[in-house]
Parts: structure tokens; sequence; C-alpha cells
């Protein structure tokens, strides 16, 4: 690993989304840097959000912004559920989402499934904020190496499931399969959520429409919902997915309640009205959800997908 303190000079650095479309933070110090068996991360700091973990030229989470993408992707299911007390996580190496599940005080048992080993050690040494000890909660167990395997293969059941995955392109699209969804159906509780991200309707419509379309196909309810992520410098789609929970049945007053009922008085972003709030799509966003799309099936690559590593350049040009 490599280091290096005070004496880091300030550098920028972009995270190119398209070939048209991209933005940049200020990497004020870097704090460490790995090349793992599967992919460079670096830890950073901003002025704006703090510390920053960076994964193969990725933004993936920051200590302030981090209940952005957190909050939603936890909380929406869990409270939609009820009462989660057996959960997986899929990817989530950050800790983020493990933290936020773990708050529930009838969560029994979490089992964070993630791919490599050092993301999780990186976030126990340099992202404290976010993570919160989650991994040393003693209803956490951690799984290393490829979830797949584990998910195809395993007799326990879950409450409540969360695919905090890297984005589709590489072995990764495989997670975001019917195959693949039809797995982790299998898994679930009678009453069982499951909850993704999909993409973003500015720059990565057709991919967001054919996931969301992949999961139609396995789950009789599947709600896409929205949310503005900072570091990720876009509008984010969401899906929570279930055979028979529907988010949108709860009313404001019943998700308050149920987070009065679960002690989460503390969240930053999360209540009975941005329940409501994360669900209403607007129209542009309807007609992207409806097209007429292929759905993704294993050993497919998912057109529309940006390896950050084959997209030209950033060149400042002065005035």
């Amino acid at each position: 690993m490599e280091e290096s303190g005070n004496a880091y000079k300030a550098r920028y650095v972009a995270e190119r989304l398209s070939p048209d479309f991209g933005f940049y933070l200020r990497a004020s110090r870097q704090l460490a840097k790995v090349n793992s068996a599967w992919q460079k991360i670096e830890i950073f700091e901003n002025p704006l959000f703090g510390r920053v973990m960076r994964i193969d030229g990725c933004f993936m989470t920051s200590e302030r912004d981090e209940f952005f993408y957190h909050e939603p992707m936890v909380h929406l299911p869990a409270i939609s559920h009820g009462a989660p007390r057996h959960a997986l996580i899929v990817g989530g190496g950050d800790g983020g989402a493990a933290e936020e599940l773990l708050k529930y005080p009838g969560v029994q048992r979490l089992v964070l499934a993630e791919l490599d080993g050092e993301v999780i050690r990186m976030a126990r040494e340099w992202l404290p904020t976010i993570h919160r000890g989650a991994f040393d909660d003693p209803r956490l167990e951690l799984l290393l190496g490829d979830a797949l395997p584990f998910i195809e293969s395993s007799v326990e059941r879950f409450d409540q499931i969360i695919l905090d995955l890297t984005d589709p392109f590489g072995p990764a699209t495989d997670l975001y399969t019917v195959e693949f969804y039809r797995a982790c159906q299998k898994l679930l509780n009678p009453g069982g959520v499951i909850s993704l991200h999909i993409g973003s309707p500015i720059h990565l419509q057709i991919p967001m429409a054919r996931i969301a379309a992949s999961l139609r196909e396995v789950f009789a309810i599947v709600r896409p919902y929205l949310q503005y992520v900072p570091l990720y410098g876009t509008l984010w789609c969401m899906a929570m997915a279930s055979d028979t929970t529907d988010p949108l049945l709860l009313s404001s007053e019943e998700v308050n309640a149920r987070l009065d009922k679960q002690g989460l008085q503390d969240l930053q972003l999360y209540n009975g009205a941005t329940h409501h709030a994360l669900l209403a799509q607007p129209n542009f966003v309807r007609e992207i959800l409806q097209r007429p799309v292929k759905l993704i099936h294993r050993g497919e690559i998912l057109e529309g997908i940006n390896d950050p590593e084959s997209l030209p350049g950033v060149t400042v040009i002065p005035d």
C-alpha cells in the first residue's frame, strides 16, 4: 500500500460517466492507495465531502454524503417490510449499508458478502464515520469472495436483500440478470424485499430500463425510486422489488410510526414524507421505464455501460 501525508500535492480527479459527461473532485490529500487482486482502491480527502473512497476511477462513497445513498437503499425497503430479522448485503464493503441496517433492533443476523477483502480493510481503517463499527457487530457475518455461488446454493432465507453492487460491466453484469434475480427471489422469506441501484435516468437510460424490465420479469412488485447523490454527480435510480410487499401502500404517517417503533429518529434523509417523494416518478422517467427493451440474461454484455478505463482522458483547456 502506498501512503502519503501532508506533503501530498493537491490534485483534481475526474470521473468520466460517459464520453460526454463527467465531473471532478479536488483530492486535497491522498491517505491510502492499494491495488488489490480485483481493483484499484484509493482513499483521499476532499474539503467538501471529507474522506472519499474511489475504486477503479469511480467515486464510491464519502463521509459527508453517504446518507444520500445508504438511507434510501436500506430504509425504504426495511420500513416497507416492517421488521427485518435476517438480511443479506451483496457488496457494500464500505460498511455504510450494514451500519444503517444494524440500527434495527430486531435484526438478528446480517450476512455481508463482499468480493474484495481489501475494500473492507480500507474502510475499517479510513472510513470509521461511515461504518461506525458495523464490522465488529456480533450480528454481522462477513463472507469474502464471489457471492454468486453462495446465493445459488444457499438454503438460508432472508427478509431483506440489499444489492450494493458496482456498475454492471465486466463480471458484475451477471449480478444484474434475470437468472440472478430468480436466485435471490428463492432466498426471500414471505414478504421479503430486495433493493438495488439500477442506474441513472440522465446518462444510463437504456441500461436502467433493461434492469427494471429484468426485475419485473421475476418479481410481482417492482418500485423504482429516485435520489440525487452528490458524489455520483447526477440523479440516481434505485428499485425495491418483492412478491407481496408494496412501499406505495404505506402512508407517510405509517412510515413515521414504524420509524419511531424502530427507534430511528436520527436519520438525515429518510422519513414519511421523503418515502413518497422518492417513489414519485417524473414523466420522463416513466417514459424510460416503459420502453420496450431486452431482458438481461447471463453471459450478455449490457450496452451503454462504460468501463471508466475505456473512456477518453480529460484534458483541461485554458481560456
